[in-house]
């Protein structure tokens, strides 16, 4: 997965509370066996206006909901996504924060989040944020009183840096961290050790050669 060291980005506000992950991505969209392609069907239900989306149909062939906040051009090419209490209810899917990623967001912002989504999010290389509730509700203003509103998250330092300079710490568990920065999902720490691996297997087969022939 892609590293997570320094994220200066343009802020999208998602002013929903309790977002659940059948919004985040339907579930006629989790046939896919691929692990690619949700990007365009993040929000598929708000963010189209002919419903229900179906696999395989392009986005130039849907007609999107003028309304919604993703299709609005000032968040055009947001990498951080401003969202309410309980973002990511619902089930567990891991396609939520495949398509969170893949449509461009690389940090969400809430003041909490559900268990699942949390852990979820770390191990495919995306940031939450959980911030205190009266925080996130100053920046949702200043969202929407300043068009082309960034941010810069810094996970090396765990603040958020305002346009103005202002700093806003947060909390990140030093092992997530630790995985964020070295771009090291579950397969990425595992092959950290490919060469103890590679040895156990040799040593293991010169004391059973058997071994090699069975299914």
């Amino acid at each position: 997965m892609n590293k997570f060291v320094l994220l200066k980005g343009l802020v999208a506000p998602m002013d929903r509370a309790n977002v659940d992950t059948d919004a985040i991505i339907p579930k006629q969209f989790l046939k896919s066996i691929r692990k690619t392609g949700f990007g365009p069907n993040l929000f598929d239900e708000w963010r189209y206006l002919d419903q229900p989306g179906q696999p395989g149909v392009p986005a130039s062939q849907r007609k999107p909901n003028p309304d919604f906040v993703l299709n609005q051009p000032r968040y055009q090419g947001a990498s951080i996504l401003l969202a309410r209490k309980n973002f990511g209810c619902g089930s567990s899917r891991e396609h939520a924060p495949w398509a969170i990623d893949q449509y461009g967001f690389r940090c969400v912002i809430a003041p909490s989040f559900a268990d699942i989504f949390f852990n979820n999010c770390f191990k495919n290389g995306l940031l939450p944020i959980v911030l205190p509730e009266a925080t996130v509700a100053q920046l949702f203003d200043e969202v929407a009183a300043f068009p082309g509103y960034e941010l810069t998250v810094d996970l090396d330092r765990q603040v958020i840096v305002k346009p103005q300079g202002e700093e806003i710490p947060f909390e990140v568990q030093a092992f997530r961290k630790y995985c964020l920065q070295g771009g090291l999902d579950d397969i990425g720490l595992t092959l950290r050790h490919a060469d103890k691996i590679k040895a156990f297997e040799t040593e293991r087969l010169a004391a059973k050669p058997w071994l090699a022939h069975t299914m």
